[in-house]
């Protein structure tokens, strides 16, 4: 249709599981196809069809997105054992999240949606805090090694002249125990950094990074020497022109200082410390469903994807024919953050403003007192009222035709 603003560029379009894949379809039907003459390249990574496709169809989403530069992401299932006989799969496929952002060299960067009526635990946070989260190795690529009593335990590196190096991990004498091996990799570590640079330098907030250097006095203070030769040599004098900071502190520091803090800025940590504090900072102020996240590569690749899982029990009630109340506000803000960098990229205004107006009614809808379950139960408004999760998209449509 002609009246539809028009697309120059797909987006990858990566559908998902359960609850959040009903809803993904919903979005589409009620809130965007309406007045979006929708362009994506499809792929479904449904856990049935990564099971049909030996999981190709997830490295093809991947090779996707970077040629298109980018992606929208519904929340997708990471199989453990009990999801083995309910799907009856070939084997325990891995996290479809894990395998893009190693094929993408990306960093993810989550951050709060505020609305009037949901206050943040910490009520001194008035602004968004974006977590920034290294994706690569640590314990997500780990080696470990259970041990018994009498072990020992050695790190051996061999060099590509055949020379070894030993380093004594640990005698086990009178326990049984444990031991792990950890790795990172500084091209991975400089695309961290760099990722992390640019995105303070889009949004315009200050950058904190963190680690335990004092203890980890090789493995964590390399990303702090690494992080400081990059600031040094490519970005200070970007900061200082754009009136923004960079600091490094310890992560113990970093978590004392955040609790005192107002928001407003960037948290990058690595790998573990971000998939452990995202989730803090999520809960902190409301809910996981109210949490944009945002993959971002080294060379301006960009996957927009929900915070939050596939809400197993919800799909289970739907499937049954009984009423849900899911809040789909983080899988709206993938599509709307994804349209709008669509625009950007591609010089489409009327696509960004579109996304702006969407966003903008969902909060408004939300400030209205229309809302799902689980905000309804957190919100200090006075005039509430509980939708269920159809109901919810049809009221935000509502708020939006008198936006468009």
């Amino acid at each position: 249709m002609a009246d539809k603003i028009q697309m120059k560029t797909p987006l990858v379009e990566m559908d998902g599981d359960e609850m959040t894949r009903i809803i993904w379809q919903w979005i589409k039907d009620i809130l965007i196809l309406p007045y979006v003459d929708l362009k994506t390249e499809y792929y479904d990574l449904g856990l049935i069809h990564r099971n049909e496709t030996d999981d190709k169809v997830t490295f093809d989403s991947a090779e996707a997105t970077k040629k298109y530069g980018v992606a929208v992401k519904c929340a997708t299932i990471t199989p453990n054992a009990a999801r083995m006989p309910e799907y009856n799969l070939k084997e325990m496929w891995k996290s479809p999240n894990g395998t893009i952002r190693a094929i993408l060299d990306g960093t993810v960067f989550r951050a709060p949606i505020l609305v009037k009526g949901i206050v943040p635990y910490i009520p001194t946070w008035t602004s968004p805090i974006t977590i920034a989260r290294h994706a690569y190795g640590d314990v997500y690529k780990n080696s470990e090694i259970q041990v018994s009593d009498g072990t020992k335990c050695e790190l051996v590196c061999t060099d590509k002249n055949g020379n070894e190096t030993r380093q004594l991990i640990h005698e086990f004498n009178g326990s049984d125990g444990i031991i792990q091996g950890l790795h990172n990799i500084d091209k991975s570590i400089s695309s961290f950094a760099r990722c992390c640079f640019n995105y303070a330098l889009d949004t315009k907030q200050d950058l904190w990074f963190a680690t335990k250097d004092t203890i980890s006095k090789k493995y964590d203070h390399r990303f702090k020497d690494i992080f400081n030769e990059i600031f040094e040599a490519e970005y200070k004098e970007r900061f200082d022109a754009a009136n923004i900071e960079y600091f490094y502190t310890l992560i113990d520091d970093a978590v004392a200082r955040v609790i005192r803090s107002n928001g407003g800025y960037i948290w990058a940590c690595k790998n573990y410390d971000g998939d452990v504090m995202s989730d803090m900072v999520a809960t902190a102020y409301g809910s996981l469903a109210m949490m944009t996240s945002v993959l971002v590569s080294p060379d301006g690749v960009y996957e927009y994807e929900a915070a939050h899982g596939t809400v197993q029990r919800h799909y289970y009630k739907h499937l049954k024919g009984e009423e849900t109340s899911t809040n789909s506000v983080a899988t709206i803000f993938a599509w709307t953050g994804a349209l709008r960098k669509r625009g950007e990229l591609d010089n489409t205004p009327e696509l960004s403003h579109f996304a702006d107006m969407l966003e903008k009614a969902t909060i408004d809808t939300i400030e209205s007192g229309v809302m799902t379950g689980d905000l309804y139960s957190m919100s200090t408004l006075e005039d509430k009222k509980k939708v269920n999760t159809k109901e919810f998209l049809i009221e935000i449509n509502e708020t939006l035709k008198k936006l468009v």
